[in-house]
């Protein structure tokens, strides 16, 4: 009897996982289609796929199945999953649906180190934990980032309106100059970008970085920026919108001008990728003793 390929035998599992978590992986994807909060679920999947393709020529020596983690990953996996579909009945729909994407996604890395090994998964730790990322963010924690976003960029546009000698005062999410009154609504808080930004910084940083202490640098830096463009969104249209046209408080820059300010934190983003690649690249190889312990 000719025997399967691990490929082939991974594939047969996670149609097993596609099988048991299908609705919870629809409502996601539905979810992301209709909310903008979660686009950045679409991104998950096909990046990490390409992660898994380019990462895996480094990959060295053959494949060592390790059956007792899989096994153990995969009990893990039932477990969330059981608990998100049977004994989760006091916790709401979102947090439901979060236990049965956590369940899918660790099935799906269990198979991995179940047929291909635990040494190969530690190659390919990043693009196999970035898939967690498939996971909705409850709404109760959503809501709390959210509101600290409101608040964030409500008061990065003030100190704007401060520089610029504009007069402001800021009530919560609500700012007052003259001839306008703002409000940092929730739908302004940017936090689609935000997340789309912590995406995109933690892949870039996995690529072009070396140092765990510079990646993790990179990644939390994406949340001032993203604070930052916000509020400099905010003052920019609110000074247009005086100083220009009104129009600019409705018009196409208020709804569909996100890009360009996210374009903005992007290229600061990369700038601080090139200044970190460079010191990285500037320090000096230890010495051969140091290498081999002599």
């Amino acid at each position: 009897m000719t025997k399967f390929s691990p490929q082939l035998r991974f594939a047969l599992l996670g149609a097993i996982s596609l099988a048991i978590w299908w609705r919870p992986l629809t409502t996601t994807l539905v979810l992301a289609a209709n909310d903008d909060q979660y686009t950045h679920i679409f991104l998950i999947v096909p990046v990490s796929a390409a992660l898994i393709f380019l990462e895996w020529r480094s990959v060295d020596g053959a494949l060592e199945p390790n059956v007792p983690l899989g096994s153990a990953l995969i009990l893990l996996a039932s477990i969330i999953g059981c608990f998100g579909s049977f004994g989760a009945g006091r916790v709401s729909p979102d947090v439901r649906l979060s236990l049965n994407m956590a369940a899918l996604v660790t099935w799906w890395i269990a198979a991995f180190v179940f047929f291909f090994g635990s040494r190969i998964a530690r190659t390919l730790v990043f693009p196999l934990c970035f898939l967690y990322w498939l996971i909705p963010i409850p709404e109760n924690i959503l809501n709390g980032v959210v509101s600290g976003l409101q608040r964030s960029s409500a008061w990065t546009a003030r100190e704007l309106f401060i520089l610029a000698g504009v007069p402001v005062s800021q009530n919560g999410v609500l700012l007052y100059i003259p001839r306008l009154t703002i409000e940092v609504a929730k739908e302004c808080s940017s936090i689609r970008s935000t997340l789309m930004l912590v995406v995109t910084g933690m892949v870039l940083a996995h690529l072009f970085l070396r140092s765990m202490s510079r990646k993790i640098l990179v990644v939390l830096a994406t949340i001032p920026l993203s604070i930052a463009r916000n509020g400099f969104r905010i003052f920019v249209l609110s000074m247009l919108g005086i100083h220009v046209d009104p129009g600019f408080l409705f018009g196409n820059l208020h709804h569909r001008g996100g890009i360009v300010f996210f374009v903005l934190a992007l290229a600061a983003i990369l700038f601080l990728l090139w200044m970190l690649r460079r010191s990285e690249d500037q320090q000096p190889l230890a010495p051969a003793s140091d290498l081999t312990g002599a």
